[in-house]
């Protein structure tokens, strides 16, 4: 973290609060919308029992999930975004022109949109396949046992791996994907934002095994995510987490 070390105290601050006021005003939605639903009379409740995929019940199941993933993956982007920052200093101090760190940041959540999306289009079929309570919740064990059993073993794939190490490696990420400019800044982030798709997507579905809008089960999930990018036993670590998952996912299985 020696650049960032490097990065001038008014830029540190600048970037660290806004992720940090970004991922705040995430959570405090996701607080205020499980409250509401944990209110039966409440509107949020009546859409929930009602279920009637129409345009508006699709657009505020996609402004869940986009805000969602706001809130869960841009703490584990922040090591990546201020490193990125603390070149882009240095590279203007050289007299070449670099764009902010902003259009990094802005492909970065322009990719986990596009995941949200995806996944308010799986939530939509699987709730036509009955297999979702109104909770978001999936109201069959195999199904959810066979989530924790598919996550354990893309634990173990090389194509995690893979995806891991660029996630857990700036620098290399930054030289090896370097673009100038504001539009190059933008395809930076959305490559970073692809690759930590490949190593969470399936850990974000297990969001239908614990609940969607159970908040202790989404900050499980994003404290393991952080955990997994930044810790230095995170790549073993997760291999572990993987046999756990599979065999929890087993005995549910077969119980």
């Amino acid at each position: 973290m020696q650049a960032v070390s490097n990065l001038p105290r008014r830029d540190f601050w600048t970037i660290t609060g806004s992720l940090g006021g970004i991922t705040i005003l995430s959570w405090i939605y996701l607080l205020l919308m499980a409250r509401d639903m944990s209110h039966p009379e409440s509107l949020c409740m009546a859409a929930m029992r009602l279920q009637d995929w129409d345009a508006g019940y699709f657009g505020m199941m996609f402004a869940m999930w986009t805000i969602m993933m706001v809130g869960m993956m841009v703490p584990s982007a922040a090591p990546m975004i201020l490193i990125y920052a603390a070149v882009a200093r240095k590279a203007q101090h050289q007299g070449t022109p670099i764009a902010p760190a902003g259009a990094f940041t802005a492909g970065y959540i322009f990719m986990w949109t596009v995941f949200s999306l995806c996944a308010t289009l799986a939530q939509w079929l699987l709730d036509k396949a009955a297999l979702l309570s109104p909770m978001m919740v999936a109201n069959s064990p195999k199904f959810g046992a066979a989530l924790l059993m598919a996550a354990g073993v893309y634990q173990w794939l090389p194509v995690k791996d893979n995806c891991l190490r660029h996630c857990r490696s700036p620098f290399h990420f930054i030289s090896s994907h370097w673009r100038p400019g504001n539009a190059g800044a933008f395809r930076m982030g959305i490559k970073h934002g692809a690759f930590c798709i490949g190593c969470c997507w399936i850990l974000m579905l297990l969001l239908f095994v614990g609940g969607v809008m159970n908040i202790l089960w989404i900050a499980a999930i994003t404290i393991f995510v952080l955990l997994e990018k930044v810790m230095p036993l995170g790549n073993q670590g997760g291999k572990i987490s993987g046999i756990l998952m599979f065999i929890t996912g087993a005995l549910m299985l077969f119980k």
